[in-house]
């Protein structure tokens, strides 16, 4: 999952972006509203961690921009404000969930999984295609009956195939959401952690659901007839 974490706060920010990067999301930072909304209209974000109070526009305008311009990634605001109304505000400006400074970061997964599944299109709480199955919440995934061992990158590039069922995604659509905006690795990382992701979920199974579409990129073959 790829999120925009906007904070001017920059002790905050990092604290943030590396929590969040170890949960397996790729993460982008924005400091000011300007920015925020820029990166927002380039980049398809899965969520949004938004503080209120940020220079130039404020988090309320961000979200309200963001809506009116069509960009329907849920966002989680966050606040120091603790008022009734200044909740109310947020919602009513196209945020999907409002969450007070100081707060756990356990809550705060929590409520970014939540939103996901609320998102724009029907998001399971788990997520199956045939007798592969991924939880995000308790970051397992299975074969079947069988437990199968992922690294975070691994899980968020299956997370992202379980997402997006027989459709094709180029080596640029997988980069995008799984790694963040910032990255320069090698250039074959995606069909690395293909190849990766194949010995764990196909191989041992004798399956090859995971398929290459020569010239466009990569696909989950969903089972026959489903």
């Amino acid at each position: 999952m790829r999120v925009l974490v906007v904070e001017d706060d920059t002790r905050m920010g990092v604290l943030l972006r590396r929590g969040l990067a170890e949960e397996g999301y790729a993460v982008d930072l924005a400091t000011d509203g300007q920015s925020a909304i820029w990166q927002v209209c380039e980049c398809a974000y899965d969520v949004i961690v938004l503080d209120v109070m940020i220079p130039g526009y404020d988090g309320f305008e961000v979200c309200r921009r963001m809506r009116a311009a069509g960009r329907w990634a849920p966002v989680l605001m966050l606040t120091a404000r603790d008022a009734v109304a200044d909740r109310v505000r947020g919602l009513d400006a196209g945020a999907d969930d409002y969450l007070v400074k100081p707060f756990s970061f356990d809550e705060l997964t929590a409520r970014l999984r939540a939103v996901v599944r609320r998102g724009a299109h029907e998001r399971p709480a788990v997520l199956q295609v045939g007798d592969l199955r991924l939880d995000p919440a308790s970051r397992q995934a299975w074969r079947a009956s069988a437990e199968i061992d992922l690294t975070p990158r691994e899980f968020a590039v299956l997370e992202l195939f379980l997402r997006h069922p027989g459709e094709v995604l180029t080596r640029t659509q997988i980069l995008d959401h799984v790694w963040d905006f910032a990255y320069d690795g090698v250039s074959n990382v995606v069909d690395q952690y293909v190849g990766l992701l194949r010995r764990k979920i196909d191989q041992p199974f004798g399956r090859s659901d995971l398929e290459t579409v020569r010239g466009f990129g990569y696909r989950l073959r969903e089972p026959r007839g489903g």
